[in-house]
């Protein structure tokens, strides 16, 4: 039997992005469901025990489950329908509404009417197969995400000696997570000449346990038959491995840390257009896609440094879709958003003239003293001076009703780093 059911949003991803949307979106007395494949609200939040999170949007720190709690409570004091164990296999865009077809062992197949719909599935990790590297494949390989899941929620220790590849966050998390439970965690390897992570984890987690990390090296084969024995290390120069001084390290555990991927398969089967920059929706100022009525927010759209700053940009998805559901949104003329010099990219991609607009943005190099300019042309609109500047913190501004007035249509709004 297959339920239908007339509905004025389907939030898709029960995260930090999902959950803050679907809040906004019931709180204003519309219906909403919130669909997720995993069998509790929360998403990746339930696998971080560490704390850190929370300081912006609840002014206290929180551990990743007591973080998630806090909104799961908040999503059930409304009307919300929560969809557990459901698995989103297609969305049909129809003008005025989208079909979302679900099906669930729980549930049956269930297609949702709705008026509008809300992109919240985060992101994913990539993989040994994305970077390539050469060498058997023994156990013992894992991306840093799914050793954390091993661990935390399992109860699983991946390995007792580990080599971990890239710097990112969830990689520098592990490496102390490990060393608690009492491996050795024998380096952390990262291409690049600065580390991927951000500034406090580099600290807590790898210079409080002595924990080497090999700046411009790389990890070049991975050795052994049934278990990893152990990886090839070699510096770079000009960006290639210099082959004579590789070393080999001894390890039985090899986990990822080599980036993150928004999530969105469903985003393409909807017809949603992707920005090469992000890899996630093209969106414009109230954060809806090229897809009438779908919106998106969170990691899917792009990748936060931050839960805190997915909450935020959630809470303000979810408004725009009220203002869409109550015929509240203008009628507005599109600026296009373009990154410059030094500058990865820009959300969202369009923005309103005379509306005012918060812009996310990512460096993409390491600078003291730097300064933001926003420019249409050679006309100055923006510029504020930054302390420092990290590929691995997001860059957040708002630009008020006065300055997004004087804006004009036939020129790109261009932010770059100086």
């Amino acid at each position: 039997m297959i339920a239908v059911k007339k509905i004025d949003s389907v939030v898709i991803g029960a995260g930090a992005a999902g959950m803050a949307a679907a809040e906004v979106i019931a709180q204003a007395g519309c219906s909403v469901a919130l669909v997720d494949r995993e069998e509790q609200t929360g998403g990746i939040l339930l696998q971080c025990i560490h704390n850190g999170f929370g300081l912006h949007h609840f002014g206290r720190e929180l551990t990743g489950p007591e973080y998630a709690d806090e909104f799961s409570e908040r999503v059930r004091a409304f009307p919300v329908e929560i969809f557990l164990e459901t698995t989103v296999v297609n969305i049909v865009p129809h003008p005025g509404f989208s079909r979302v077809i679900t099906c669930s062992a729980l549930h049956g197949v269930t297609v949702f009417e709705a008026t509008t719909i809300v992109l919240a599935m985060g992101c994913r990790e990539r993989n040994r197969g994305t970077i390539g590297i050469p060498g058997t494949r023994p156990s013992g390989v894992f991306t840093a995400g799914l050793a954390q899941r091993l661990l935390n929620i399992e109860g699983y220790i991946p390995g007792r000696r580990a080599v971990i590849i890239g710097s990112g966050d969830i990689g520098l998390i592990m490496a102390r997570r490990l060393t608690w439970v009492g491996s050795e965690v024998a380096a952390v390897v990262e291409i690049l000449p600065h580390p991927s992570g951000l500034t406090r984890n580099i600290v807590q987690c790898l210079q409080d346990f002595s924990i080497p990390l090999l700046l411009s090296h790389a990890v070049t084969q991975i050795y052994g038959k049934d278990r990893v024995e152990g990886v090839e290390v070699a510096p770079l120069e000009n960006g290639v491995p210099v082959a004579e001084k590789a070393r080999i390290v001894a390890c039985d555990t090899v986990l990822l840390s080599v980036g993150l991927i928004p999530e969105n398969e469903l985003s393409c089967t909807a017809g949603v257009t992707i920005s090469p920059n992000t890899g996630g929706p093209v969106v414009d100022h109230r954060l809806q896609t090229s897809a009438a009525g779908i919106f998106a927010c969170g990691n899917v759209l792009h990748v936060h440094d931050l839960v805190d700053f997915v909450t935020e940009e959630a809470q303000r998805c979810g408004g725009h879709v009220v203002d869409y559901l109550r015929n509240k949104i203008p009628a507005a003329a599109s600026v296009a958003v373009e990154a410059g010099a030094n500058i990865k990219y820009v959300t969202p991609n369009q923005c309103a003239a005379g509306t005012a607009q918060h812009f996310y943005l990512r460096p993409l190099v390491i600078r003291e003293k730097a300064k933001l300019a926003v420019m249409q042309g050679q006309t100055p609109v923006f510029s504020r001076n930054l302390s420092h500047v990290r590929p691995a913190e997001m860059i957040s501004i708002d630009l008020d009703n006065k300055i997004m007035g004087g804006l004009e249509l036939d020129r790109p709004l261009t932010f770059s780093i100086r």
